[in-house]
Order: C-alpha cells, then structure tokens, then sequence
C-alpha cells in the first residue's frame, strides 16, 4: 500500500503521521487513528491499517506529542488535555490532505484512545463515524480494577512527579507490569497482552509521567456519548480487566446513532490472532454500511 510520511504541528511541536493509501483509490474515505496508554503508531496499528486500506480506505497514523517520532519534551507524557489537542490537530491536517475525502473522515481509537474519539467526535460534530475499541470512558471504572494500596503508591508518584516538574526532574513510573508489580496496568493479561503489540525492533520505553495518574480518575469521557452525531461502533471484551465492559456498554447506550458489540476476549486480544479476524470483521461491516468505501473510484483489482 502506498505510504506518505504526513506530519502535522500541534502547539508548535511536530506529531509524526504517516498517510497509508489504497492502491488506484481516488479521495477514499480516511481513517484517523491513535494508540491507547502510552503506545505508538507502530504497536499493532499498521495490522488494522493494513485491511482497513485493502477494503479501499485511506489511513492516517500519529503519534502523540513526546512519544513514539514525534516532538516533544518530557518524554511519555500522557495527557488526556494534551492528546485531546493532539487529535483535534491532526483532524485539520487530514482535512487539508489533496489525497482522501475530507468529508468522509473516520476516527478510530483503541483503549485509552478509545475515549478520546468520543470527546473529539462530540466537540468536532463533522465526522463521519467513529470507532472505539475497548475504550476508556470511566476514569473511576477505570481506577476500580487498581487495588488500593496501589493507588496511594501511584498518586504518591504523582504527586512527586508534579513537584519535580517544578525543577525540571520529572518522575516516572512504568506502564505496564506483572500481576503484583506497581504499573499504570499490572492486572493478570496486561503484560503479555501489551508486549504483544509491538513488532521485534521496535523502540519503546516502559515508563510514563506520573502526574497522569491525578488526572486519570477524572477523565470520563463517556460523559460526552449523548452528544456524538456520528455512527459509532464499541467493541468491548466480556473479559476486559483494563476497561471494564459494562461502562463501555452504558456509555454506547447513550449515544443517538451507535452499535455495541461484545467480544469473548481480554483487553488485548481483539488486536491478535483470531479474535483480530473476528474484531476487524465487525468493524469493515460496519464500516460497509455506514462509510462504504466508494468502488467506483477504485481502478480494476
């Protein structure tokens, strides 16, 4: 599939983007996505690009500000206020783009990311569908699953983190552990669920700021479900121990044009292996029905 490295400013720092085309396509509806908590582009994203772009769907790739290529100092900073910016920033760039449909533009986000496409989609109000994959919509469902001497550990760290940003000595913590070990995510499927994602190669570090951990419990933005206009689709896993199902469930109640669909999985294996088939599946039917790939501006395949 074609690519195009596409990159975008948001507040003055570059976000790295990357734009994958399908093949003969002419302004093909585009697919906007982002990962989850503290991941990359390159962290299973490209799987789904790759079948999304093969159904005749342009894909447009980033990365938030401090991670993965692009701009930013500290490093791993994730921000619920600072990737919200990120997306309404990379909607204008898309938007401008000579190559897709800036009319049919899609958003696709996935856990963390996941929440975020609600927000955008609710505020933005243009989109023509959004996707949400196991997402975050409940800052205290959420913090539910953590036990609590975790997280006084954790607001500790924040709170040690926010001091030291003062004095330019930020503090992290990791992102991702073993049942037991003091992470963002440490519940039985996280390790191996999350080390899955990345290709051998890649480059990627275990840690975040800390002061996300204060703001986490807050953002709900499933709060903004009723107002998205959109077609949406959620897709939550029975077995989620990351983002709880039933808040997914409650928040895709509230919106005027969605779909739920609940797969027999954890919080990361509807990127892999056979519950992916299952998990893409759903998402190109839906997808189908609502923005159809327009075959008539496609050359002979």
């Amino acid at each position: 599939m074609p690519s195009v490295d596409s990159s975008f400013y948001s507040h003055g720092l570059r976000c790295a983007g990357t734009l994958e085309l399908p093949a003969r396509a002419k302004r093909p509806p585009v697919i906007v996505m982002a990962h989850g908590f503290g991941a990359i582009r390159a962290a299973g994203l490209y799987e789904f690009a790759k079948r999304f772009v093969k159904a005749g769907y342009a894909v447009f790739l980033f990365d938030y500000r401090s991670f993965g290529d692009s701009e930013g100092e500290p490093r791993h900073w994730v921000s619920p206020r600072r990737h919200l910016q990120d997306w309404s920033a990379a909607l204008a760039h898309v938007r401008k783009l000579p190559q897709v449909d800036s009319s049919r533009v899609i958003l696709w986000g996935s856990s963390f990311s996941g929440g975020h496409v609600l927000q955008t989609a609710a505020e933005d109000g243009n989109v023509a569908a959004v996707i949400a994959q196991v997402p975050h919509v409940s800052g205290l469902a959420s913090v539910s699953k953590v036990p609590l001497s975790s997280l006084v550990k954790l607001s500790v760290a924040a709170l040690r983190d926010v001091a030291g940003s003062l004095v330019g000595k930020p503090y992290y913590s990791r992102i991702v552990g073993r049942p037991g070990e003091l992470a963002a995510m440490s519940t039985p499927e996280a390790w191996d669920g999350y080390m899955a994602l990345f290709p051998e190669g890649v480059r990627w570090e275990n840690k975040v700021l800390s002061r996300i951990f204060l703001e986490l419990p807050l953002y709900s933005p499933g709060r903004y479900a009723s107002r998205v206009k959109a077609p949406t689709l959620v897709v939550a896993g029975r077995q989620d121990s990351v983002t709880p199902p039933k808040a997914a469930q409650r928040a895709a109640a509230k919106l005027p044009n969605g779909e739920f669909e609940l797969l027999e999985s954890n919080h990361f294996q509807p990127y892999v292996e056979e519950m992916f088939e299952k998990n893409i599946g759903l998402q190109l039917g839906f997808l189908k029905r609502k923005v159809p790939a327009d075959s008539s501006r496609l050359g002979n395949a």
